[in-house]
């Protein structure tokens, strides 16, 4: 299924301020309730709940380059991970990265995010990973 992003700046500024908050070595995930998620699940031809997904990486990280790989391992990671648990759906999902997420292995991430998720309360039932 496709991943829906989070656009608007005013929804990062919300889940900053008012949503619930995990740190690790490499990433700290914020989440707040959806509020146009019922509108997103009429949409969605699948109808059903979605998380909608937003990732900050700073310039401090690197350039372009670097930038974009630590993007694409944290969506890869969060991949991995919503298919390995049974992830809440129906939140805003901002993830930022931190210095060592551009030295970190995919597999450090993806643990990382699992304790955050996990912490959080938006993870169901294992299959057995991680």
């Amino acid at each position: 299924m496709k991943e829906y992003a989070v656009s608007e700046d005013h929804l990062y500024r919300k889940a900053y301020a008012k949503g619930k908050k995990a740190s690790s070595a490499t990433v700290s995930v914020y989440i707040l309730k959806d509020y146009a998620a019922g509108r997103l699940k009429k949409e969605n031809p699948q109808k059903e709940f979605i998380n909608r997904i937003g990732l900050t990486v700073t310039r401090k990280l690197g350039g372009a380059v670097v930038r974009n790989r630590i993007k694409r391992r944290i969506r890869e990671a969060y991949r991995n991970v919503k298919k390995a648990y049974k992830l809440k759906t129906g939140f805003l999902v901002i993830i930022v990265a931190h210095q060592t997420c551009a030295d970190a292995k995919p597999a450090e991430i993806e643990a990382d995010l699992v304790r955050a998720f996990t912490k959080l309360g938006l993870t169901g039932n294992p299959s057995g990973r991680v």
